[in-house]
């Protein structure tokens, strides 16, 4: 009697493990049913990727948004006293009197974290959509840059930008943020004018710039055609690669590591590029000499 009970028990328990299995499935169907339309609706009438919904799109993938109250905390709590990471929290890094040297360290730990993620080395880390986000390639493009926007919001409030308020999976951006973000990838890739529009806002936040005024330079003011500029050779070279099926060969499926090859050594330079401009600015190194000034003539760039 005891062994047919077990044996039932065993029965019950394989039924309903099948259950749940087959509903993850369907789930992760309709997730990565999702996300193909919404990689269809980021491209805009003309066939080309748009980088503003790209963001927008990579920004609602849960975990991809980073409060920076919490970030700095949990980053700093091992080797700092409370008031120092208070006064970090409240003002930034090295206001607190955290040493360059020792933000850089910080700041190649969170790149390696995040390369290791985006590559399928750590998707039991908690990776921004959990196993079932990893597990639908569709998603991939999304996916990479949910990443990118992870790694770049750390790496701005190391060195020293305040909170982007971002509601975590929100429709819709602030335009001063979109743009900052929009020029942080600028830099990663390395396009024209985005290394001196990010230099140009950190001064600005350094030197206590009206809040309205910074916002009216990003959204149509000095540093808003270098926005543009930005956008438009950004969406294209998505486009040609999007196309070119580079996405498929770079990002990796779950256990699929060799896949991510391409990933992982890409996504180091881009975010180091991030990291340089960012740690020669006078927000992250208040002894650094005075530069040009803070507004830039926009007739000093062209559009590409």
């Amino acid at each position: 009697m005891a062994k047919a009970h077990k044996k039932k028990t065993s029965s019950d328990a394989a039924i309903h493990i099948g259950e749940i299995a087959g509903k993850a499935t369907i789930k992760a169907k309709k997730v990565s049913d999702g996300f193909q339309q919404r990689i269809v609706d980021a491209i805009d009438n003309n066939g080309i990727f748009d980088v503003e919904k790209l963001i927008l799109l990579s920004m609602k993938i849960p975990g991809v948004r980073i409060q920076r109250s919490v970030f700095l905390n949990k980053t700093l709590f091992k080797d700092y006293p409370q008031e120092v990471i208070d006064d970090a929290i409240s003002f930034n890094p090295a206001h607190a009197g955290i040493s360059l040297d020792e933000i850089d360290r910080i700041a190649d730990h969170v790149i390696r974290f995040e390369r290791n993620c985006v590559s399928g080395l750590a998707t039991a880390l908690g990776v921004p959509g959990g196993v079932a986000m990893a597990a639908t390639i569709p998603a991939d493009i999304i996916q990479y840059y949910g990443y990118m926007m992870r790694a770049a919001q750390k790496l701005l409030y190391l060195y020293g930008f305040p909170e982007l308020n971002i509601t975590e999976g929100e429709s819709q951006l602030d335009a001063e943020i979109l743009n900052i973000l929009t020029i942080c990838l600028g830099v990663m890739y390395g396009v024209a004018g985005a290394k001196t529009a990010l230099v140009n806002v950190a001064k600005a936040l350094a030197v206590g710039v009206e809040k309205q005024l910074l916002k009216k330079a990003l959204t149509k003011g000095a540093i808003y055609p270098i926005v543009k500029n930005v956008a438009k050779w950004f969406g294209m070279k998505m486009t040609k690669e999007v196309f070119a099926g580079f996405f498929k060969k770079a990002i990796p499926v779950v256990g699929g590591v060799a896949g991510g090859a391409i990933t992982y050594l890409s996504f180091k330079p881009c975010c180091d590029k991030l990291k340089d401009t960012l740690r020669d600015t006078r927000l992250s190194n208040p002894s650094k000499p005075e530069e040009s000034p803070i507004i830039i003539d926009v007739e000093d760039y062209e559009e590409l």
